[in-house]
């Protein structure tokens, strides 16, 4: 099954991360990319977890789930390695209409986290649908070769004109062909 990509407006979302292990960690360190309100429920963090939730000022409860916990949440990701406990949660999430993420286990998952590239404004997931994370991995790494250095302050400069000019074609065929002229100048480098 194929994961319908789609990019998410977190403002105004509440995040709970139920876990504080290694992939718990991953999946916050993601989720800083694009927003702070972010909770952590977890009986132990490690190390690192517990040095960016300190430096990021995130709200900790140092327990272990309960039933309830995820009702004031849009989204919730367990990453905790109880699969029956995966299973209630994600069962959970379907009465607080909470989109869930149960780290490794698809079946509990509304939504994966694909891999991504994120320069300022820049943002490219890339997601097999769980076929082959290692190519998803490699084809990062190769697609960050392509992306010219100076992308933000072009994105900026974009983001300019599209705010200070009229809507309408001019602008629109304008705004193409400057952007058609730019993916021309960097792919000949």
């Amino acid at each position: 099954m194929s994961y319908f990509p789609a990019f998410l407006k977190l403002e105004n979302r509440k995040i709970l991360i139920v876990g504080g292990g290694v992939i718990a960690f991953e999946k916050l360190k993601h989720l800083l990319d694009f927003t702070s309100d972010i909770s952590v429920i977890a009986l132990e963090l490690s190390d690192e977890m517990q040095k960016m939730v300190e430096e990021r000022n995130l709200h900790f409860l140092k327990r272990g789930y309960k039933r309830g916990d995820i009702k004031d949440f849009a989204i919730v990701v367990v990453a905790i390695d109880d699969i029956p406990l995966q299973a209630e949660i994600f069962k959970e999430s379907r009465d607080y209409n909470c989109l869930c993420n149960s780290v490794d286990s698809v079946d509990y998952c509304d939504f994966i986290f694909p891999s991504y590239i994120k320069k300022d404004d820049l943002t490219i997931a890339i997601s097999t649908s769980g076929a082959s994370p290692a190519i998803a991995k490699h084809l990062k790494k190769y697609l960050l070769k392509l992306i010219p250095s100076d992308i933000a302050i072009f994105l900026k400069e974009m983001r300019s004109l599209r705010e200070s000019l009229p809507k309408g074609r001019e602008r629109m065929n304008m705004l193409d062909k400057k952007a058609e002229d730019y993916i021309q100048t960097w792919s000949k480098k």
